[in-house]
């Protein structure tokens, strides 16, 4: 008896050049004007991300705790976005951001960590002309002040 199934012709998958694949993963918004296209890069997102972050009161750092081992994986990890934020499309086209972060000692994590995504949210939306599904917060660590400054939840 034999039990094999005929064969079905599949149509081959359409191929696209390596160039063509790194410029979609890249690409975070795309848009046509009267006079060219603009792209926008998740890296360029990315440090838009940096940037709103940093400005929030309490954020010591973005990307982590940091050390030796982040920096080793770092390197063999593919990058579409700044150093310990990851910028990604969802299927509707919103942005779906994830960044790492380290905050001051004694300052209220989940007040700070909320600033943080509203910071992010505005600032993307307001620079890329695109929405903001979600930010994610991932609180890595925290720091003692340095010794001239106060923690921030006791400055007045």
């Amino acid at each position: 008896m034999d039990t094999q199934r005929p064969q079905k012709d599949i149509p081959p998958k359409p191929t696209i050049s390596a160039a063509q694949e790194v410029e979609e993963m890249v690409l975070a918004m795309s848009e046509e004007t009267s006079t060219g296209l603009i792209k926008v890069s998740h890296e360029v997102v990315g440090n838009i991300v940096r940037i709103a972050v940093m400005s929030v009161p309490g954020v010591v750092s973005v990307g982590g705790a940091g050390g030796f081992r982040e920096e080793i994986v770092g390197l063999f990890n593919k990058r579409d976005s700044a150093p310990g934020i990851t910028v990604a499309e969802n299927e509707r086209g919103g942005y779906e951001i994830t960044v790492k972060v380290v905050l001051r000692f004694g300052v209220e994590l989940a007040k700070v960590g909320e600033e943080i995504q509203i910071a992010v949210r505005d600032q993307v939306s307001k620079m890329t002309n695109k929405r903001v599904a979600r930010v994610d917060v991932l609180i890595e660590g925290v720091r003692m002040p340095d010794k001239d400054e106060k923690p921030q939840s006791f400055v007045e």
